[in-house]
């Protein structure tokens, strides 16, 4: 029986080229293919040297409305002087474009690097720009992207894991049982529904660019609604407890420049990193007949990588039955 390729098999740099060119612009060279998985993303520059980054999404992922959404919510981001890249519009208005099947956007490039997260003027200003993203995000709603459902989400990659071939019989037994409890232990974690608000989803250091203590943010590809904390959790990184709280507090008084937070939110961190770690695994199996996942995560066939995620998984759930570190 005959495989038929992944589709992004048929994505060459000639037809990223004439993509781009079929919205006006000419491009002198070739495209630069940068690190994404999810979609296909290049740099480009076009005949005036501006930068521009190409996203092509993946195809039956998200629909166009859910696209759409975050293009606008980008839009109202930008009209509000908050530092993130909107999408180019063409003389319509349409963000969103179409070409041999694929459906691509045009970002402004910005440059910079990843924060350093031990640096406390770093952290004060990430956090400041976040509190500016949720000043915007609480002003309205998504319709299309949905809300953060801590249970679904966690009962998604639970059997989507579980349906897999990828754990022995001792690996899957421990791994049912282990995420059994952490599902358990979840379930008293969940929030109001109107705590949510529009939120960027996926807010790690590698989605953050700049200079100094001057930071955009990039990539919203994963937008949603849910709890503010939710884009500030990845930011608090030390294993030490006065570091982490030099973390958290620079982040917190960041924020609070440009919104309140509710500090009741800090008790769902460590859920939300359990429901990371969950979710990465399984959408490693979900994506696997990609072929650039087996190029860049190989080690997901190894039995060790299991074995680790399981140990990884048991001391997330020990940590959710103490006390919640964040509250002390």
């Amino acid at each position: 029986m005959e495989i038929s390729p992944h589709p992004f098999a048929t994505l060459s740099p000639a037809r990223v080229v004439a993509a781009v060119e079929s919205l006006g612009f000419w491009l002198p060279g070739e495209p630069f293919t940068l690190n994404s998985y999810e979609n296909r993303v290049y740099l480009v520059h076009d005949e005036d040297r501006r930068r521009w980054v190409v996203k092509f999404y993946r195809p039956e992922r998200w629909s166009d409305e859910r696209i759409q959404e975050e293009h606008d919510f980008l839009a109202e981001l930008v009209a509000a002087g908050v530092a993130v890249a909107a999408p180019w519009r063409d003389a319509e208005g349409t963000s969103l474009h179409r070409a041999e099947g694929f459906r691509f956007s045009l970002f402004p490039c910005l440059p910079g690097q990843a924060p350093e997260l031990e640096n406390p003027a770093h952290l004060f200003a990430l956090g400041e720009l976040i509190g500016a993203v949720h000043a915007v995000g609480e002003r309205g709603c998504f319709v299309h992207r949905g809300a953060m459902d801590l249970d679904e989400m966690v009962r998604e990659a639970r059997e989507r894991v579980l349906a897999s071939s990828w754990l022995g019989r001792r690996q899957r037994d421990a791994y049912a049982r282990i995420t059994d409890a952490l599902h358990e232990r979840l379930a008293d974690s969940a929030w109001p529904a109107d705590r949510a608000i529009r939120v960027h989803g996926d807010c790690h250091i590698g989605n953050i660019l700049g200079r100094d203590e001057h930071f955009a943010l990039v990539d919203f590809d994963d937008c949603l609604m849910a709890p503010a904390v939710q884009d500030l959790w990845m930011l608090i990184t030390a294993d030490q407890p006065e570091e982490r709280h030099m973390q958290l507090s620079e982040v917190m008084e960041g924020y609070e420049e440009q919104r309140d937070f509710d500090r009741s939110e800090l008790s769902l961190m460590e859920p939300l990193r359990a429901l990371r770690l969950l979710r990465h695994s399984a959408w490693l199996v979900a994506r696997w007949e990609d072929p650039a996942f087996p190029a860049a995560f190989p080690w997901l066939a190894d039995e060790g990588y299991w074995d680790g995620q399981i140990r990884s998984l048991e001391q997330q759930r020990q940590i959710l039955e103490r006390d919640p570190r964040w509250l002390s």
